[in-house]
Parts: structure tokens; C-alpha cells; sequence
């Protein structure tokens, strides 16, 4: 009889501890979704993204705390429940996203790839004062941050990120 009671016990905090993971994977998932609001490239960019294309708004913290922005690319006919690889776009000197990295995101996204293009600290909608400052080494935590952003979306591969 005790065995049976103790059987019964581990079924149940078995049963109770996957609705807790399950309830966390949601929570992760929907905590997900809200950093990404889709947006329409009007106000966003100064050229034409294809409509093919999603273009998301998105932000995410680099290793010194400061908010890194970005816009997402994702195409339209990207089967989500796979993994895909994905492209990180920076913009050139005296440059925000909008002016130049959007333009080959969303040219690559048309192609079929994930993008993601962003203001580097400093710069654009990113976080960092003084405005416009010169710091190559937050510029490659910036690209670090970005990777890990990319690899929280479960349909990008981690380990395809450019």
C-alpha cells in the first residue's frame, strides 16, 4: 500500500512540475512577442520594403545595460516552427539603421533570410551618451547583444547567425 502511495505521490509532482515548465515556456514565449512589434516601414524608412516582408520594431539590452534598438526582417513565407539562419546589419560611421542598414536588411529578408539591422550604442534610437560617440569596443558588444537576441527567437539558429 505505501508503495502505491509513494507511486501516486511521484505521478502527481511529476504532473504538477511539466504544467510548471509548460507555464514558463508561455510566459518566455509571449515575453518574446512583446519585444517584437511589428511596424510598417512607413515612418521607418526612406525606401520600399518589399511585401514579402514583416518588419518589426525591437530593442534589447548589450552587456552594460544600455538599450540596444533594431528592426527585425522577417519573410513572410519563413516557416517559424523551423530554424533559420540570420544576418546582423550594422550602419556605417555618422549613420542610423534607417539611413543604410534597413536597405540591405530588408533586400536580404526579400532573398529569405532573418535580419536584423541596428543602431549601434550611441547612436539612432540606441541608448549611450554623449550622442555619437566613437567606442568600437560597445559597438562589438552591440553585435554580441544582437546575436543573443536573435538566438531567444525560436526560429532562428543559434548557431547560423552572421
Amino acid at each position: 500500500m505505501k508503495k502505491k502511495y509513494i507511486l501516486i505521490l511521484a505521478m502527481m509532482s511529476l504532473m504538477i512540475s511539466e504544467q510548471a515548465y509548460t507555464q514558463t515556456k508561455q510566459k518566455e514565449q509571449s515575453k518574446q512577442t512583446a519585444e517584437m512589434e511589428q511596424i510598417t516601414p512607413k515612418g521607418y524608412t526612406t525606401f520600399k520594403v518589399s511585401d514579402n516582408v514583416t518588419m518589426y520594431k525591437v530593442s534589447f539590452k548589450n552587456q552594460y545595460k544600455m538599450d540596444v534598438a533594431g528592426h527585425l526582417f522577417i519573410p513572410k513565407n519563413l516557416d517559424q516552427s523551423k530554424k533559420h539562419s540570420a544576418i546582423i546589419i550594422g550602419h556605417p560611421m555618422g549613420a542610423v539603421k534607417e539611413q543604410s542598414a534597413n536597405v540591405y536588411a530588408a533586400n536580404m529578408a526579400e532573398r529569405g533570410f532573418v535580419t536584423l539591422s541596428l543602431d549601434l550604442s550611441f547612436w539612432g534610437e540606441s541608448e549611450g551618451k554623449p550622442r555619437n560617440a566613437v567606442a568600437p569596443d560597445i559597438y562589438a558588444e552591440d553585435f554580441s547583444a544582437a546575436v543573443d537576441f536573435l538566438g531567444t527567437r525560436p526560429f532562428v539558429n543559434r548557431n547560423r547567425t552572421e
